[in-house]
C-alpha cells in the first residue's frame, strides 16, 4: 500500500480532512493554540507525508529480518512499533520547523502542538497500519484462491492427459476379466499383462483427485507400469530402483513417476539393441531423481514439455517448490521434491 503510485494525492487529502476537521470542532481555540492555517495544515500534512515514506522505507527493510510470509502476526506488530518511532520522530521535526524556526516560539509554548499533533501521527501511523494489514491479508487470501483454482486446473490438465479417452471403470474391469478367463489356458503372459494393466489403472483412477501421494505407492505402481512397458518395448527398457526405505513416508503429486518414466521413453530410443536404462533414487535428502542414458530420437514432433510443466505447476502450487532439470551430453535427469506432510 505504501508504494502506491497516488499516495501523496491521499496524504494531501487526508490532511486537507484533518485541518477542516480540526478547525470545524475549534480544536486550536480550546487549547489557546495561535497558529495560522496555513501553517496548520502545513505541520499536518509533513506529519502525514513523512509517517507515509517512513513506513515505504521501513517495509522491505523489516520484510528482510523477519519473513512476513511465516510470520504475518509479527512483522505487524514490528512494522507498526516502527511506524510509531517514525510518527514521533515526525512530530518533533515539523512542530520544531513550525513553532521555534518560523513563529519564533519558546520550547515551553511548543509542549501543547506538540502532544495534540503526537496523538493525531499516532492515530494515523495506527490508520495506515490498519488498511495496510487489510490489504495484505485480502491479497494474500486472493493468491491462495487463485493457486487454489490453479491446482484444480492443473489436476484435470493432468488427468486427461494420464487418462486419455478413459472409458467407464466399471465397463473396462468387467471387460478385462473376462478377457483375462479367454486367455488364461491358452497364454498365461496376456492375463499377467492384464493384471498388471489393471493395478495401474485402479492406482491413477483412485488418486487422480489427489493432490500427494505416498512415494511408497508410487513405487508399487511403477513397477506393474514398468512391465507394460517392457511388453511394449520388447526388454528394452531397463528401470532400476534404489530407494532406502526410510523415504517411503514422504510424498509426491500423483503419477509423478509415471509421466517422468513415459518422458525418457518419448524423447529418446528404446530398443534391445540400444536399450533404455531409467534410474529411480534420492540424489540427496528432499529430491527424487529420474536418471535417464541419452539417445535422442531422430526424428521427433518438436517438445512442448507439457508433462514437465506440468508437474513444475503442482509442486509449486502446493507448497512453492520445483523440479529440477539437468542435462549433459550422455544423460538426462529430473528431480523432483520429496515432501513432508504433517
Amino acid at each position: 500500500m505504501f508504494a502506491h503510485r497516488y499516495r501523496y494525492l491521499f496524504v494531501l487529502g487526508l490532511s486537507i480532512y484533518t485541518l477542516l476537521n480540526t478547525l470545524l470542532c475549534e480544536v486550536y481555540f480550546y487549547f489557546r493554540i495561535d497558529v495560522p492555517w496555513y501553517l496548520a495544515l502545513l505541520t499536518i500534512t509533513g506529519i502525514t507525508l513523512l509517517i507515509w515514506e517512513g513506513n515505504r522505507i521501513l517495509e522491505p527493510l523489516i520484510r528482510k529480518v523477519i519473513r512476513a510470509d511465516l510470520h504475518k502476526v509479527r512483522f505487524t506488530i514490528y512494522f507498526f512499533l516502527a511506524g510509531n518511532i517514525v510518527a514521533t520522530f515526525a512530530t518533533i521535526l515539523m512542530v520544531w520547523i513550525t513553532g521555534v524556526l518560523v513563529l519564533d516560539y519558546k520550547l515551553a509554548d511548543n509542549v501543547q502542538p506538540f502532544k495534540l499533533n503526537l496523538i493525531y501521527a499516532t492515530l494515523v501511523n495506527l490508520f495506515f497500519h490498519l488498511l495496510n494489514t487489510i490489504l495484505l491479508y485480502f491479497n494474500n487470501y486472493k493468491k491462495q484462491w487463485k493457486e487454489a483454482e490453479e491446482l484444480r486446473r492443473i489436476s484435470t490438465q493432468a488427468q486427461l492427459q494420464l487418462i486419455k479417452n478413459q472409458v467407464n471403470p466399471h465397463f473396462l474391469f468387467n471387460n478385462l476379466n473376462v478377457l483375462s478367463a479367454m486367455v488364461i489356458r491358452e497364454n498365461p503372459d496376456a492375463n499377467k499383462f492384464i493384471e498388471e494393466f489393471a493395478k495401474v489403472y485402479r492406482y491413477v483412477l483412485s488418486n487422480q483427485e489427489s493432490e500427494l501421494v505416498l512415494l511408497k505407492h508410487e513405487l508399487e505402481v511403477i513397477q506393474p507400469y514398468v512391465y507394460l512397458l517392457n511388453k511394449r518395448f520388447a526388454n528394452g527398457l531397463i528401470v532400476e530402483i534404489d530407494v532406502h526405505d526410510r523415504y517411503a513416508v514422504r510424498y509426491v503429486i500423483p503419477v509423478a513417476l509415471q509421466m517422468l518414466v513415459e518422458n525418457a521413453i518419448k524423447h529418446n530410443v528404446v530398443s534391445v539393441s540400444r536399450p533404455l536404462t531409467v534410474k529411480i533414487f534420492v540424489s540427496r535428502d528432499g529430491y527424487l531423481t529420474v536418471k535417464n542414458n541419452l539417445q535422442p530420437k531422430q526424428t521427433t514432433e518438436p517438445s512442448l514439455r507439457i508433462g514437465l510443466n506440468n508437474i513444475s505447476k503442482r509442486y509449486q502450487l502446493v507448497n512453492g517448490s520445483d523440479i529440477e532439470i539437468i542435462k549433459t551430453d550422455t544423460d538426462f535427469e529430473i528431480s523432483i521434491p520429496l515432501l513432508h506432510v504433517n
